[in-house]
């Protein structure tokens, strides 16, 4: 029950994030951009459309023979719930450029501290790392590569939905991953001390 409760904190963390991102409207994350461009054109809400993204590249795990775990249907269901919680309830910044940052600051703050407690829950990857691995797994293609190929790919397509791009997003590739590997170290000293 630790565990669970620790996952769910983590992934709700890296939904308010995400929505900052989004509430900033200086540019989302690669995959906020697309899920945004995706409600535009259809009826879903964002936090629908999140869901609906995870669910399809869930369904790419099958030909490359990659199982989920627990922590990986929790993403899915718990990230979109709390993207569109933020979403409804965080106020919308169009013209106050400070604290469109501070919104972007914050947000990829816990983006990565998010990603870093439900890291190491161990609970099973969540669907766009799940298929990163995978693919690396069966290609042999560094992972770096991989992950900046099916970002750039899901930014453009989110681009051409509609979706909003711009120095948050630019923010966002440049400092997730040292924001998730200064949490993880943290997160990983802290559960240290506890055991």
């Amino acid at each position: 029950p630790k565990i669970f409760f620790i996952l769910i904190f983590g992934l709700a963390l890296f939904g308010i994030g995400e929505a900052l991102l989004i509430q900033s409207t200086i540019g989302n994350s690669p995959w906020s951009v697309f899920a945004q461009g995706l409600s535009l054109q259809t009826t879903l809400s964002i936090g629908q459309s999140t869901a609906l993204t995870s669910l399809a590249v869930l369904a790419l795990w099958i030909p490359l023979k990659q199982k989920p775990g627990f922590g990986t249907l929790a993403n899915i269901a718990v990230i979109s719930i709390f993207i569109q919680l933020g979403v409804d309830h965080i106020p919308i910044v169009n013209s106050n450029f400070p604290i469109q940052m501070l919104y972007v600051i914050v947000g990829i703050g816990l983006v990565g501290f998010g990603s870093a407690i439900y890291i190491t829950c161990g609970l099973g990857p969540g669907p766009r790392d799940g298929l990163m691995t995978s693919l690396h797994r069966n290609t042999g293609i560094r992972i770096s590569r991989v992950r900046l190929s099916i970002e750039v790919i899901v930014l453009l397509a989110g681009m051409a939905l509609g979706g909003s791009v711009g120095i948050g997003t630019a923010m966002f590739a440049l400092f997730i991953g040292n924001s998730i590997a200064t949490n993880l170290n943290l997160v990983t000293k802290f559960a240290n001390r506890l055991a």
